[in-house]
């Protein structure tokens, strides 16, 4: 038979390419936040408000079912210390003297949570849970400044420091009392995703984006007695100025005062010295540089006033526990 007249092969049939499977997106980090009957409403509030975009957030008591408030105000838990079994931060707000001791099955919710790896974070008076549970031995941690004798006299292998906003222990956070529950809670989204989401936080609550744990709990003067006596210019000009060396002498220059005079006012006013409250704010824009652009290293701490990638490593190491490189990786633009 001719080519011609040979009838063509039936087609194989078109097999269909297999899409490939959606990946999975990553889950979400779950937070408990372990309410102490009677809890701390504000206590409570913030860790559930700060960190609900961007964790699972629970609320939980000893057992599920309602929970007394140092507020007067009704609370419900949906969870009880099941939700801290499975947890990869547990956060303990204030709790009122009613609670003390607390009940030892919380205490064993705690100790198990830690030990299985989950971060365990304190606000205010949560941080005499940690201490009873243990948590905090040989450790250094901070609560509200009325009741830090009471967790120092109380828990003496505890290193207490009453004048800070908040101790990072790594695994283990504690925060002073009431609104500094929101510096920590920010911190933690700083940590976590980096300064751009703490500071889209920050906007949303209508708070200030970053005060250091390191900043006193109880500022002198928050509030200059005249607007010409404030030192807010001076800082407003020194953030404009963090590619260059600064001094507190030219600081004081700028606020017209002595050397001396600038430093007791700046502390009055910021709860920190003017040194460490300008290394804060240059490490703060190291953050938005490493998040935003792909400038070498070496310029990242020219434009930050370190002087040479070394010092920028040394000093952000130091204040962030990872290098600037890894921080990129983990939060920049095209993480």
């Amino acid at each position: 038979m001719s080519r011609a007249h040979r009838r063509a092969a039936p087609a194989s049939p078109t097999r269909r390419a297999t899409p490939p499977a959606a990946a999975k997106p990553p889950a979400a980090h779950r937070v408990a936040v372990l309410a102490l009957s009677p809890v701390v409403l504000f206590d409570l509030a913030t860790p559930a408000q700060v960190l609900a975009r961007h964790y699972d957030v629970t609320i939980c008591g000893v057992e599920a079912g309602p929970v007394a408030t140092t507020s007067d105000v009704a609370l419900v838990a949906n969870h009880g210390l099941e939700a801290l079994a499975r947890a990869d931060t547990v956060v303990v707000p204030g709790f009122g003297r009613e609670a003390w001791p607390p009940p030892e099955a919380a205490l064993g919710a705690l100790r198990a949570a830690h030990a299985r790896g989950a971060r365990v974070v304190s606000i205010c008076t949560g941080a005499f849970a940690l201490a009873a549970a243990g948590l905090l031995d040989g450790r250094r941690a901070t609560t509200h400044w009325r009741y830090a004798n009471a967790l120092a006299q109380a828990f003496p292998a505890i290193s207490v420091e009453p004048d800070v906003l908040y101790v990072d222990e790594g695994d283990i956070l504690t925060s002073a009392g009431v609104a500094a529950g929101i510096d920590l809670c920010l911190h933690l989204v700083r940590h976590d995703h980096g300064a751009e989401a703490a500071n889209a936080v920050a906007r949303r609550i209508v708070v200030a984006p970053h005060r250091g744990g390191g900043q006193a709990q109880f500022i002198e003067r928050p509030v200059a007695p005249r607007a010409d006596q404030s030192l807010d210019a001076t800082r407003a000009w020194a953030l404009e100025q963090l590619d260059r060396p600064l001094t507190v002498a030219q600081l004081a220059a700028h606020a017209h005062t002595s050397p001396r005079t600038f430093a007791r006012r700046f502390r009055a006013e910021t709860g920190t010295t003017p040194l460490r409250w300008l290394h804060a704010q240059r490490i703060e824009h190291a953050r938005r540089l490493l998040e935003r652009d792909d400038l070498p290293i070496e310029h990242v701490a020219q434009r930050c006033g370190f002087g040479s990638a070394a010092a920028l490593r040394e000093h952000f190491r130091r204040a962030t526990a990872t290098t600037p490189s890894a921080y990129r990786r983990a939060f920049g633009a095209a993480a």
